[in-house]
């Protein structure tokens, strides 16, 4: 187990090797985050972009998608999403 003394200006070290496997240097942030059985962890709070390469990786097995036909796909997603409410207000206004 590893241990740290809060100072009396209510700082805290943490040790070398928690810094270490946190991949924590000077200036980083750190979240503390309480669950709810009021445990708290501690959670780096910096995190370079590169760490979240391929963290969605296992929720798509199918081949790569090009980014046209990914807004095509949103494009047709929002068109199905509106169109009722589009269409509803032509009816609406028609029938007047």
């Amino acid at each position: 187990m590893t241990t740290a003394t809060l100072t009396s200006k209510g700082q805290l070290t943490l040790p070398k090797v928690m810094r270490e496997e946190l991949k924590l240097k000077a200036g980083d942030k750190i979240d503390f985050v309480k669950d709810a059985s009021g445990q708290y962890t501690l959670r780096p709070a910096n995190h370079d972009a590169r760490s979240l390469f391929g963290c969605l990786a296992d929720l798509y097995d199918g081949p790569p998608v090009s980014v046209e036909d990914m807004n095509r796909g949103i494009a047709a997603a929002i068109r199905a999403k509106h169109a009722p409410l589009k269409n509803a207000a032509v009816k609406k206004v028609t029938r007047k």
